[in-house]
């Protein structure tokens, strides 16, 4: 089984990083999403009911759009509580890439760009230190994502 390696330090700065983003949850959730399916509009193909929405500005405001970017950003939360622990990290991330694969079959690639615009989102707000210290964190929710679209067979 795959561990991590991340130091006491790496975890701590990656949640001093990450709490500040979440404590906007839903309002950076929507903004990270937002900005996925303007950049790169087949994103929006997955989401029947954002389909029709062209507008950053109606995504913005869509109930739908909201509530999954909170959603996204509660399952990134989870994992951060578990850094230290790999066994509790892949218990939250095995179950929603087994979803996203099989029932969802969304592509592994968009959980990189998703990653990437957290990131970006990260350094716009709060500069590059705070992005360095979660890029491990994405790098590794990645990783383990490929692996479990790799065993279901993607």
């Amino acid at each position: 089984p795959s561990t991590m390696s991340f130091s006491e330090a790496e975890v701590q700065s990656a949640r001093g990083a990450w709490e500040k983003m979440f404590v906007d949850a839903e309002d950076n959730g929507t903004a990270v999403l937002v900005r996925m399916f303007t950049e790169h509009p087949d994103t929006k193909s997955y989401f029947t009911h954002f389909k029709g929405m062209d507008s950053a500005e109606e995504m913005k405001q869509s109930d739908q759009v909201r509530g999954h970017g909170k959603k996204v950003f509660t399952a990134i939360n989870d994992m951060v509580q578990h850094l230290d622990n790999t066994e509790a990290f892949l218990g939250i991330l095995n179950p929603l890439g087994q979803k996203h694969a099989t029932q969802l079959k969304i592509d592994p690639k968009n959980f990189r760009i998703i990653c990437d615009i957290i990131l970006q989102l990260m350094e716009e707000k709060f500069g590059g230190d705070c992005k360095a210290s979660f890029e491990k964190v994405t790098n590794e929710i990645c990783t383990h994502l490929t692996n479990i679209y790799k065993e279901a067979g993607w």
